[in-house]
């Protein structure tokens, strides 16, 4: 059984580098240590149940840490940062058909599904391309 679990573990260390997600990584640190108990003890039952503890011990205790490296915090790239703010429309916006709105003192091409008229104040949804997707501000 100690090459069934250090064959285990290879493969877990595989699917580890392959998706660097910290997903398998317990399980190898399981059957790594399994791997020794099965040097001394042949019971199946006994090495699964180490297997088992092992890699929820493994869990329990790196996944505070790992959820700290792996959280990313999002930071607004040039583009990122005009979407949710406000404009004014410059240009009368119609259906399917670009205007023009300025936010943050920029003028861009935009279009939205609500008719819109010079001065109507407006959110930034989302850009596609070298346009904003905006809709009517709520008052």
């Amino acid at each position: 059984m100690t090459l069934f679990w250090g064959l285990l573990f290879l493969i877990f260390i595989f699917i580890e580098i392959i998706t660097i997600n910290l997903v398998t990584i317990w399980f190898a640190f399981g059957s790594l240590i399994t791997v020794f108990v099965s040097l001394y003890f042949d019971s199946i039952i006994i090495q699964t149940i180490v297997f088992i503890l092992a890699s929820l011990l493994g869990l329990v205790l790196t996944k505070p840490i790992t959820s700290k490296l792996k959280a990313k915090k999002f930071e607004p790239t040039n583009l990122d940062r005009f979407i949710g703010k406000s404009g004014v429309v410059i240009k009368k916006i119609s259906y399917n058909q670009k205007g023009e709105v300025k936010v943050l003192d920029t003028i861009w091409s935009a279009i939205s599904d609500d008719e819109l008229e010079v001065g109507d104040k407006v959110i930034v949804e989302k850009i596609e391309g070298v346009k904003l997707i905006v809709k009517k501000e709520k008052k």
